[in-house]
């Protein structure tokens, strides 16, 4: 007599890769009310209500896509839709998005207590995938709701852009103020990252339990050194394109801003500090500095599918306009030694879908300086790393470790990142050897273009399931949106 209770999806027949797991063994996966249940070589067909063939495909977890933002350039609830398709379209189930008040994003000001409901309630029902934010404190009100924002609505993650201070989004500003939407009375500088710092360390005291998950993310750029450098290139006007944009935001500013954020976090006891979109060997020497020097700080290293496959030379120039900017080709390959060494913790997408019609300034279309920054990427964050990766030796558990496993420990999703019993049935599966063209319109984001246009690209995404169900298939997205807000840190 069958002693199991009977499944609703058996998977057959699939190589299961596993953060902890080198070798890729054929097994069968079972799953039960939204859980992996069963992993077993020959689960019987009869033991499930329905059953799909793996084809011994990889079956990866669900990707983390950690760095996501929605609402940039079109409203919240379109890119929610689009965006959240593009990333099932990669093998992401789960995306953790950037928020923030002031222009872009909502075009609101204000204290999170009426803003933060407002992005959930417009997010809601939109998302395909699983979604969460870490959320931007950008004034010194919303500095003392963080600890609201953790308790009502598990936000554990922050933000700070360190560049905001005295330059733009898309570069000089003559008002900061009206930016951020802040007061008149308020400036965001050093001292306010140090209050934010504070907060999250009187966080940390006050809930030890998830002490772990509290962290802060940088954008780490020096405002003063990139105005500086941006007038001097303009001015000499002997760089253009991709190379002239990284000669303006050079590698030194984010390895000063590094130094900067590793002192602060130690003045203020701020010890789980995330350093974003890492570009260059400057920017990595300089964590490992900050690493050594205040080792009771606990820094990870992030970096972008972008950074690790992009570079000046790209023939897609302009379109692949991004802060921090894309590096010349020896940054690339510092970034990759790092990665193969495991001195970067995840890679992320930092996709922000800014449109055609908004990215290159047509009065201007061959200036970068005129043109919008960041463009989206998460349909290629899984294919990306593993093309590349592989290349370079880098192992299917290692790609594992770095889309699911560690973000998700990371940031509190402690029923995402593998396939074991009992998390959430997120599951990818992954035809190593398939190759293909980069072509921007087979993706479901509404941006019509992509900077990863016409790259070859060796492994792709034929399946997607979350929680069991079934989103993406064979180049479709299926089904209406069933993406659920996560509270966090979540647990089994």
């Amino acid at each position: 007599m069958n002693s199991h209770p009977k499944l609703d999806l058996l998977v057959k027949n699939v190589r299961v890769v596993s953060p902890k797991r080198q070798s890729q063994d054929v097994m069968d996966i079972g799953i039960k009310d939204g859980k992996f249940a069963r992993l077993a070589p020959q689960i019987p067909e009869d033991q499930a209500r329905s059953v799909h063939d793996g084809k011994k495909l990889l079956a990866f977890p669900g990707i983390v896509d950690c760095h996501m933002h929605v609402g940039i350039y079109n409203p919240l609830e379109q890119d929610a839709k689009t965006e959240s398709q593009a990333a099932a379209m990669g093998g992401v189930t789960t995306s953790i998005n950037y928020m923030r008040s002031g222009h872009y994003y909502l075009n609101q000001g204000g204290p999170y207590s009426s803003f933060f409901p407002e992005v959930l309630k417009r997010s809601e029902g939109n998302y395909h995938v699983d979604y969460g934010y870490h959320v931007a404190p950008m004034s010194g009100q919303q500095i003392g709701e963080m600890g609201a924002l953790l308790e009502d609505f598990g936000v554990c993650s922050f933000k700070i852009f360190m560049f905001y201070g005295g330059h733009g989004l898309h570069g000089r500003s003559s008002s900061q103020k009206d930016f951020l939407m802040i007061g008149e009375d308020e400036r965001y500088d050093l001292a306010h990252f140090e209050g934010i710092m504070r907060a999250v360390h009187k966080l940390a005291e006050e809930h030890p339990e998830i002490k772990k998950y509290l962290s802060l993310s940088l954008h780490c750029e020096t405002a003063e050194i990139m105005a500086a450098y941006t007038k001097a290139v303009e001015e000499k006007g002997e760089r253009s394109g991709l190379r002239a944009y990284s000669a303006s935001r050079p590698p030194h500013s984010e390895g000063l801003a590094i130094a900067m954020a590793g002192y602060l976090a130690s003045e203020t006891g701020c010890t789980n500090i995330n350093l974003l979109h890492l570009t260059s060997r400057k920017a990595l020497e300089s964590a490992a500095a900050m690493a050594r020097t205040y080792p009771e700080i606990n820094f990870k290293c992030e970096a972008t599918v972008s950074h690790l496959v992009l570079d000046v030379e790209t023939p897609n120039g302009i379109y692949a306009k991004v802060n921090p900017p894309i590096r010349e080709r020896s940054d690339v390959e510092a970034l990759w030694s790092a990665l193969l060494e495991r001195r970067i913790d995840w890679v992320a997408s930092d996709h922000a879908c800014c449109p055609k019609v908004q990215k290159i300034d047509q009065r201007a279309p061959g200036d970068v300086f005129a043109a919008k920054a960041g463009y989206g990427g998460t349909e290629y964050l899984l294919s990306g790393l593993f093309s590349e990766g592989s290349k370079r030796g880098m192992t299917p558990a290692h790609v594992a470790e770095l889309l699911c496993w560690n973000p998700a420990q990371r940031f509190g999703l402690l029923n995402k990142g593998d396939i074991q019993e009992g998390y959430d049935a997120d599951l990818v599966l992954f035809d190593p050897d398939q190759t293909f063209v980069v072509r921007h319109e087979e993706s479901p984001s509404t941006q019509g273009y992509s900077p990863f246009e016409g790259m070859e690209l060796r492994g792709k995404v034929k399946s997607t399931f979350l929680r069991g169900e079934l989103i993406y298939d064979n180049g479709g997205i299926v089904g209406a949106p069933r993406g659920k807000y996560l509270r966090r840190p979540s647990s089994r």
